[in-house]
């Protein structure tokens, strides 16, 4: 008797520019593994909350947009941002929004040398980068408190109130901890800027410092956000699992990124650990119009945020299999531009695509 296949509603944005290409690429994988897998399936809805979309109309998300969305188990996120909207404009119209009214609070960056690729650190070798940054995700430094007084005067004065609450610093920090005591070294560093923000920072502090009894078997440490930029780059294995403030994890997960071989080849995870709403999942790139509809764009940063998805969502056998594609894909150099080789967003997609089947045939 043939099992009846559990079914996954994905709500599908892929977005501007190049987050369309990674999006079509990734749904393509994502297929292609369905089938080969044979005991799930994924119904995608498509919403089309572009910039062009929000020119003609003068939004990004229609109304009952969110309560729609919160039908759906997942969301996969392309890329958002066009030189024809201004950047704070597209992301406080569509990701942040999302990202708050589904209590996404967390944000996972896991950060990983792909085998066949290098990093631009010299003595950088294989293992030395494999981290998780865990990311403040609905308050810090992006909570949008403040305001522009005299705007169009010499007199302008802009205020940025960053938010720091003890529940918001517990939750995320708990979830980090969590992650640090699931891999196998046990190791949590703090990023912090507590000698320079005495009020907030401070309390991130006190937080982080008050939950290491309950995690006797996690060993902890600290760093300043400057310094630790330093040690990412001259001690990359000193490092596993980082927990940090929306704006220093925002920042340091480009860097980790960067260091691991390319921007292009990062995805990240938007979390409800409560899982009373759907999660989101996207590549950390931006939507790069510059190289966009020119078939240079990378599609491992969205494909592994679709290993995230699917992981998230109970199917580790799919994830495992597009994974293990994955690293024979970029072990036998067949990489983007931005990696150093020659091969294009579809040429990539298809040797994905290609050690899927074979490794199902054989």
């Amino acid at each position: 008797m043939v099992s009846e296949q559990r079914v996954h509603k994905i709500a599908v944005i892929p977005g501007d520019g190049i987050g369309t290409e990674v999006t079509a690429a990734t749904l393509e994988v994502l297929h292609t593994v369905e089938r080969c897998v044979g005991s799930f399936q994924l119904q995608l809805t498509e919403f089309d909350w572009s910039s062009e979309k929000y020119l003609g109309k003068g939004f990004y998300i229609p109304e009952n947009g969110l309560t729609s969305l919160a039908t759906h188990d997942a969301i996969l996120m392309g890329a958002v941002g066009s030189p024809t909207v201004s950047d704070h404009i597209s992301l406080w119209g569509l990701l942040l929004p999302i990202r708050k009214s589904l209590n996404q609070f967390v944000n996972v960056r896991p950060v990983r040398m792909l085998p066949g690729v290098s990093s631009p650190l010299r003595r950088c070798k294989d293992g030395d980068i494999d981290w998780v940054i865990v990311r403040e995700n609905s308050e810090g430094e992006y909570a949008g408190q403040g305001g522009i007084s005299h705007p169009d005067s010499s007199n302008a004065t802009a205020t940025e109130v960053a938010i720091f609450t003890r529940i918001g610093i517990e939750r995320t920090m708990r979830f980090a901890f969590e992650t640090a005591r699931s891999r196998d070294r046990k190791k949590l560093t703090l990023v912090t800027k507590s000698n320079a923000q005495r009020y907030g920072m401070v309390l991130w502090d006190r937080v982080f410092e008050s939950l290491q009894s309950e995690y006797p078997e996690i060993s902890c440490d600290k760093m300043l956000v400057d310094a630790m930029t330093v040690r990412m780059v001259q001690n990359p294995r000193s490092l596993d699992t980082i927990v940090a403030t929306n704006l220093h994890g925002d920042i340091i997960s480009d860097l980790a990124a960067a260091l691991a071989g390319s921007i292009g080849i990062a995805p990240s995870s938007n979390l409800d650990p409560t899982r009373q709403h759907p999660s989101m999942f996207e590549p950390i790139h931006g939507s790069a119009p510059d190289i966009a509809g020119k078939g240079l764009a990378n599609p491992l940063g969205m494909i592994i945020s679709a290993i995230e998805m699917l992981k998230w969502l109970g199917e580790k056998e799919a994830s495992d299999k597009i994974l293990t594609a994955i690293n024979l894909v970029t072990v036998s150099q067949i990489l983007t531009r931005d990696l150093g080789g020659t091969a294009t967003t579809k040429e990539v997609t298809e040797a994905i695509i290609r050690s899927l089947v074979y490794s199902e045939q054989s």
